[in-house]
């Protein structure tokens, strides 16, 4: 049954605090990169390029788990475990540019390439921690 997130979790998602996303790769090692990422409803949003690594893993196997540390309290952490709900191109340019407009202050993103798709990840949470607890 999906968690969801109390009034100090979601306050820590409205910060610019990183993300640390864990996912599982083909041979069953785990794969941790930083990402922005952004709440929509009960659903947490990471942005990517198709044929990343982090895209290729989480196409293959939707189980991510994720921690952030608030940038002005470092004793204050989530750590979500979860499962991807959705994985879609479309609005995924338009989420980047949100993205990049909260971590950056620009209105688009700017290390578009050519030939770039970018996939939006919404992911649905199974557990939610936060320390201190609420």
């Amino acid at each position: 049954m999906p968690d969801t997130f109390s009034p100090q979790a979601r306050a820590l998602f409205a910060t610019k605090a990183l993300a640390h996303v864990a996912t599982v790769g083909e041979d069953g090692a785990p794969y941790v990169t930083p990402v922005w990422v952004d709440l929509e409803g009960d659903e947490i949003l990471i942005n990517t390029a198709l044929g990343r690594v982090k895209a290729r893993h989480l196409a293959n196997d939707p189980r991510v788990a994720l921690s952030m540390t608030d940038p002005d309290d470092p004793e204050v952490g989530l750590a979500v475990r979860g499962t991807v709900s959705r994985f879609t191109t479309e609005g995924a340019d338009d989420a980047i540019d949100r993205l990049a407009k909260k971590y950056l202050g620009v209105e688009r993103f700017g290390d578009r390439r050519p030939g770039q798709v970018r996939v939006s990840v919404y992911i649905t949470p199974d557990h939610i921690s936060m320390q201190p607890t609420d």
